[in-house]
């Protein structure tokens, strides 16, 4: 669906000093950190600007407060809303308790339980929680509603001005705290509040510097709008990459970016999920998809980042412990580690042997087996899932089977049966 432009107001540097100055004392200047491994790995100078450990352990409690504190008190008085399963809304339940404000937050009920928790957390007795509908849609139809019948303010996660100057703030921190000329500088994008507020600062600061957007593969609704010229609402997208997988920018945060980055790219998520591992292995790091983004985008970048100092942003750390191993999942299938296959066995004694014996490698591992026995026919069908040492190891592997004449189907690059069965 196309959408017509709207005549809009941009972010002002001004302002978004003004920003800085409502938030000091309420948020953390988070650190910007030389990485040393990630440095050697791609022959630059890699710094990362660390809003995972910003007090909500992300970067938008800096929008939500900016715009509360924006607001005069008889509309404070009235209460804030707000729609969102994640990030926003701790940061705007945190924002309420600080001014100690009534907010009413909105969530779909499908939301984990760990969420809710944190956001009741943040935001204590200012806060209520309503956990309405299955998707983010559901929630923000209520939330509307809600604005509609009480003329409460409705504080929107990103296409809203002084969201944008709020979150604008962290780059006034990375220009202030880089004693080097930043040669790149990346940033994740969702609805382009972020990237709006950081490349209006950069723009006018450090016009040099080359500003690339990042986003996931499954959700590219900025690129594919700035690619056609115009808004694009995408029908569907794939919600893996939650702090960053939004059908539609916003109206402001579409000509923003369109005017100020130099190039958006997009990453697939099973990356994302080999970022996340390595982070967490290599230098003790917890970043949540959206917060791995810019991360994982160097490999994109390797050739041209060379030599150059660059600062990756990693925009949250709130990564829920009970998708891990979906994360290694999504890691291992995109790294080409793991596969899956329907193999359809003799009955007879020792057809398995003869596989574990005969074709699997010697550093291959089966980690799935569902078996279905079929009494009326010679050979039954088997789910077999397969994990490598080495990516190499696989086109041998799939010799190996066809050289046994073993009647088998791959089901990696089936994505409609893949989802059904795996």
């Amino acid at each position: 669906m196309v959408e017509a432009e709207k005549t809009i107001t941009f972010p002002d540097v001004d302002n978004i000093y003004l920003a800085a100055e409502r938030l000091r004392g309420v948020i953390a200047h988070t650190p910007l950190q030389e990485n040393l491994n990630l440095s050697d790995k791609y022959g630059a100078t890699i710094f990362l600007k660390r809003e995972d450990l910003q007090v909500v352990r992300s970067y938008k409690i800096r929008g939500a407060y900016n715009k509360m504190a924006s607001l005069p008190a008889e509309s404070l008085a009235k209460g804030v809303v707000c729609a969102s399963a994640g990030n926003h809304a701790q940061g705007l339940a945190y924002a309420c308790r600080k001014m100690a404000v009534k907010g009413i937050i909105f969530m779909p009920t499908t939301t984990p339980n760990q969420k809710v928790k944190q956001v009741k957390l943040f935001g204590k007795e200012f806060v209520e929680v309503v956990l309405i509908g299955d998707t983010y849609d559901d929630a923000y139809h209520a939330a509307m509603e809600y604005v509609d019948t009480h003329e409460s303010i409705f504080v929107h996660p990103f296409d809203d001005l002084q969201v944008m100057e709020g979150q604008g703030t962290v780059g006034l921190e990375i220009f202030k705290d880089s004693n080097f000329k930043i040669d790149y500088l990346l940033m994740a994008i969702g609805g382009g509040g972020l990237a709006s507020g950081v490349s209006t600062v950069f723009r006018q600061l450090s016009p040099r510097t080359k500003l690339i957007g990042v986003e996931p593969l499954g959700a590219p609704s900025m690129k594919v709008s700035i690619d056609a010229g115009h808004i694009i609402a995408l029908d569907e997208i794939d919600k893996f990459v939650d702090g960053a997988a939004v059908k539609r920018p916003g109206n402001t945060t579409f000509e923003i970016c369109r005017q100020n980055l130099d190039q958006v790219i997009l990453i697939p998520e099973g990356k994302v999920c080999t970022t996340i591992l390595q982070l967490y292995n290599e230098d003790a790091i917890v970043a949540e998809p959206a917060g791995a983004l810019t991360i994982a985008a160097l490999d994109f970048l390797k050739d041209e980042i060379k030599g150059k100092n660059v600062v990756c942003l990693v925009s949250g750390g709130n990564n829920d412990i009970t998708r891990t191993e979906e994360i290694k999942e999504r890691s291992l299938l995109y790294e080409g580690l793991k596969h899956y296959f329907i193999i359809r066995f003799p009955q007879r004694a020792g057809a398995m042997r003869e596989f574990l014996d005969g074709v699997l490698g010697a550093t291959d591992d089966i980690t799935l087996f569902e078996y279905s026995k079929k009494t009326n026919r010679e050979r039954g069908p088997a789910l077999v899932g397969i994990e490598l040492k080495n990516k190499a190891d696989f086109e041998p592997l799939r010799k190996r089977m066809q050289d046994a004449k073993i009647q088998f189907e791959y089901l990696n690059d089936k994505p409609d049966l893949f989802e059904f069965l795996i």
